[in-house]
């Protein structure tokens, strides 16, 4: 069976005074035919004073003085006889002498009552203790440390604990079986008296509980957050589309139906009066219907592709094409370019890139230069380390500044879709595309690619 210290401290008590009274028995029996006995008596009843609780700063003072007059006497006994018996009277004397000498060294009762307050203090106390000395040894710990470390009740201190970084914080406490529990640590100095630090009281609370109900928010919050990103796009999806659709509406209301009204009051035209009309009117209403018929086709075809790119459904082959070749095709397919074009475009030079992307890039652009600005128009084309530039430029008044934010959007101008195309073609080919103001004066698109292979 395991006694603790405090234990065996106050079972010491009754044992000193049973034994001093022992002491004092068998020497009273003793004095008459042994002179060293007689010392026993005086010496057996000191012992036994040594050992009586005292309450009370009086008694106390009494009790340590009758204590030390009766060690005394004991010792003056064993000196008066230490000619007839040497060895007995001197290890009497020696006792004499010790029994005073802790009469005089014997705390007072307000400092025991004050070590067994501290001692009762630091067990009771919910939060884990420790006491190290100045070079951070373990000292004393308290009942709530070893629940918390993992140790038994009377187990000796199997863990080195470094002291917290930082003297105070959130920090990971180890355990005997190798786990961790979160505390939140405090390091406290005791200095001695010259400020010195001569130990360290460390204090550690238990905020398991608390990490965990942190950990579950922070869980909930992500969750939260995650919902609420869903909600965000699907919110910036119904946005789009319903813009797309007012945009759509808008476009069919005025820029399809005109057209469309155009076709069918020709066609009725020609119908109702064929026989009456010339075969050069007849060939100008059909030329026209033709006109119109093409613009829709183009139209729808940019629609077309305008919702494909919204569904994210357009993917780009690239391969090497050479520049001159596509502006080229493209100027000599456009009426409204005979005569306004310029073109400086080296036959070496090729952009990677979707040919049929590129081509209607170059188709979008010089549409709208030819349409919005003056002419003469410029496609020029040069190379800039991996990528290469592909220039339009028109000589017009160049682009209102309150049209500039939102130049590459749906609907900017008419039917509206041709510079967003551009852009999201560009994109789609891994570049981009910008808008610069001429010198003197003038719109200036800039398509940037990656320059193909040499």
């Amino acid at each position: 069976m395991r006694i603790a210290a405090h234990d065996v401290g106050r079972l010491s008590r009754p044992v000193a005074g049973c034994a001093g009274i022992a002491v004092a028995v068998f020497g009273a029996e003793a004095a008459p035919t042994s002179p060293p006995g007689a010392c026993l008596v005086p010496a057996g009843l000191a012992l036994a004073l040594l050992a009586i609780p005292v309450t009370g700063r009086t008694a106390a003072r009494v009790v340590r003085v009758l204590t030390v007059l009766l060690a005394l006497g004991a010792a003056a006994i064993a000196a008066a006889a230490i000619g007839a018996h040497p060895a007995a009277a001197a290890a009497a004397l020696l006792s004499g002498l010790a029994l005073a000498s802790a009469a005089l060294a014997r705390p007072a009762p307000s400092a025991e009552r004050r070590q067994d307050f501290a001692e009762t203090l630091l067990q009771s106390m919910n939060e884990a203790v420790m006491v190290l000395d100045a070079n951070h040894r373990v000292i004393d710990v308290n009942r709530r440390w070893r629940e918390l470390t993992g140790h038994g009740p009377d187990e000796p201190v199997r863990l080195d604990l470094p002291l917290p970084p930082d003297g105070a914080g959130d920090w990971l406490m180890p355990r005997v079986d190798g786990t961790s529990v979160p505390v939140l640590a405090t390091v406290a100095p005791i200095p001695d008296e010259h400020g010195a630090p001569r130990g360290y009281v460390a204090t550690y609370v238990d905020i398991a509980d608390r990490k965990r109900a942190e950990e579950t928010l922070s869980e909930h919050a992500a969750e939260l957050e995650s919902g609420n990103a869903m909600l965000r796009e699907a919110n910036a999806r119904l946005e789009n589309a319903l813009t797309l659709k007012n945009d759509l509406t808008a476009m069919l209301t005025h820029d399809v139906a005109q057209p469309i009204s155009s076709i069918a009051s020709l066609s009725e035209l020609l119908c109702a009066d064929w026989t009456d009309l010339s075969d050069e009117i007849r060939l100008e209403l059909a030329t026209k219907i033709d006109r119109n018929t093409q613009r829709l086709i183009k139209m729808l075809n940019s629609l077309q592709l305008l919702l494909r790119l919204d569904m994210g459904s357009v993917t780009a082959r690239r391969t090497p094409v050479p520049l001159l070749e596509v502006v080229e095709a493209v100027t000599a397919a456009s009426p409204a370019a005979d005569g306004d074009v310029e073109i400086a475009i080296d036959e070496e030079l090729s952009a990677l890139a979707d040919r049929g992307h590129l081509t209607a890039v170059v188709q979008n652009l010089l549409a709208n230069a030819l349409a919005y600005g003056a002419p003469p128009v410029y496609l020029r084309a040069s190379r800039a380390g991996d990528t290469v530039e592909l220039i339009v430029q028109d000589c017009g008044a160049g682009i209102a500044e309150d049209l500039l934010p939102n130049l590459f959007g749906r609907f900017m101008r008419g039917a509206g879709l041709g510079l967003f195309i551009v852009r999201h073609l560009v994109e789609a080919n891994g570049g981009s595309v910008r808008y610069e103001h001429a010198t003197p004066r003038g719109a200036r698109l800039v398509v940037t690619l990656e320059a193909a292979p040499v």
